[in-house]
């Protein structure tokens, strides 16, 4: 019952900072050293990845219109929509770079990058990158402000800033993407939108890659704890998107910058403490 209890907390932390550029596997790997789950350490390689579905899956039923290519005409059949293949596309050529680096190093990263240390870092540095990009863009109008409006090569570019996130824990996979996004003139929301798009195939195909290595051994109790976690994760992840693009309609993104400097602080004072108590 009390692992049960902690795959319910994951989800909602995991439904939070999916979609907030905080990075959601930094909280979760800290989230693991306060509160480690009883489980195998195979099983939560695989969980920290998986449980991510469920908040991929708020995004597909959110914008649902959006992304379908095939839209019902008047006669009750389906037609082809052109815009929406042509932004997959873009979403495609976005999310080559963050593929093979992923496939090439998962096994590496995961052995040497997910630690408090390397997360606490990154929340710190992304977090300066996000108060100085948006203090540089402060009396600059976006020259994006429509996923049609964005171009393969600035695809390319945010999936480029999405490869950072691929390897090093605490990034956060749409803040990466974000930054990127702004600093080359998208305007925040369509950044940010682009960056909920980006994460349907990523993350899928990361999820998919995780469970064929752990290959579907699930003890009961792990697969109700798996469960749980993403119909979780997929509930607070249907509010935390609303609100968050009804947040940067008035607001910028600094807040976001000033918490990950806060919490990187924390985090490595709490690991230097931990640290001198174990000598």
């Amino acid at each position: 019952m009390i692992e049960i209890l902690k795959s319910i907390l994951y989800g909602i932390v995991e439904g939070i900072t999916e979609w907030l550029p905080i990075s959601s596997t930094g909280h979760m790997i800290l989230l693991e050293e306060i509160m480690p789950m009883n489980v195998s350490k195979s099983f939560w390689s695989m969980f920290l990845v998986v449980i991510q579905l469920g908040a991929i899956l708020a995004v597909v039923v959110l914008y649902w219109n959006k992304i379908f290519p095939f839209k019902k005409n008047k006669e009750g059949k389906y037609t082809s929509v052109k815009s929406i293949w042509i932004l997959w596309s873009k979403i495609l050529v976005a999310t080559i770079p963050a593929a093979i680096i992923g496939l090439a190093l998962d096994d590496w990263i995961d052995a040497h990058l997910y630690n408090g240390f390397v997360v606490a870092i990154m929340l710190i540095l992304v977090g300066v990158a996000f108060i100085y990009i948006e203090n540089r863009n402060k009396n600059m109008c976006p020259s994006v402000n429509s996923l049609s409006a964005l171009s393969y090569k600035d695809a390319l570019i945010i999936g480029l800033f999405q490869v950072v996130a691929a390897v090093l824990p605490g990034t956060s996979r749409s803040g990466a993407t974000i930054v990127g996004g702004l600093m080359i003139g998208v305007s925040r929301a369509v950044a940010a939108e682009f960056t909920f798009f980006l994460a349907i195939p990523v993350m899928f195909g990361a999820s998919l890659l995780k469970l064929v290595k752990f290959g579907l051994a699930f003890s009961v109790l792990e697969f109700f704890i798996l469960v749980i976690g993403m119909v979780v994760a997929f509930f607070v992840s249907i509010f935390v998107i609303r609100f968050l693009m009804s947040y940067i309609k008035k607001h910028d993104f600094k807040v976001f910058g000033w918490y990950r400097i806060v919490l990187g602080a924390f985090v490595l004072i709490f690991f230097a403490i931990r640290a001198l108590y174990a000598i």
